[in-house]
């Protein structure tokens, strides 16, 4: 698996030490607010399986991200081909950190890295990301690695119950539109 790191921040392999800290965050409710049901602990550790079976068969997918200083989880970034059903198909980025690692820029720095890989390295034409609409801080995060959105492309969510976490902003940007 590729490795990426910037200044501050590890994207790499998931480790079995990250299950607990992963199982954390996705029990979480602040963590979980724009995302759903909190997930059990069995729940959480078939996802990181999942993470790695698809990382493998595609060669991207999400990364753990550890903070370099100190070798600290601190959550996941990285590419993801859009669930079926969607209005929409392509590839999107996404990123979920713990609480005690938000405001501090770290979102931002492993999109940015991402994003750059998912251009340079996989070479794919856009990437996307979703958000439900009331979940400003990632639509921030989205703005400021240089993402758009045309709000005629805003969809509900078929997977997402009725209520706040059906309806979904998308944002775009194209390779070559700069980073």
């Amino acid at each position: 698996m590729t490795e990426l790191h910037t200044e501050r921040l590890a994207l790499r392999g998931w480790r079995a030490s990250d299950l607990q800290p992963w199982a954390a965050m996705n029990a979480d409710p602040e963590v979980r607010e724009h995302l759903g049901e909190l997930l059990t602990r069995e729940e959480s550790d078939a996802s990181v399986a999942l993470f790695r079976t698809e990382f493998a068969q595609r060669g991207f997918g999400w990364w753990a991200v550890e903070v370099r200083a100190t070798g600290k989880f601190i959550g996941f970034a990285g590419l993801d081909r859009v669930d079926e059903g969607m209005p929409f198909t392509g590839v999107e980025i996404g990123w979920r950190l713990a609480r005690p690692a938000w405001g501090k820029g770290y979102a931002t720095e492993a999109a940015l890295k991402v994003l750059a890989h998912g251009f340079d390295v996989l070479a794919l034409p856009e990437i996307l990301a979703v958000t439900t609409a009331t979940n400003h801080r990632s639509q921030a995060v989205m703005r400021r690695i240089g993402m758009t959105r045309n709000p005629d492309d805003d969809f509900d969510d078929p997977a997402a119950p009725a209520g706040p976490l059906r309806p979904h902003v998308l944002y775009r940007m194209a390779r070559g539109a700069g980073i």
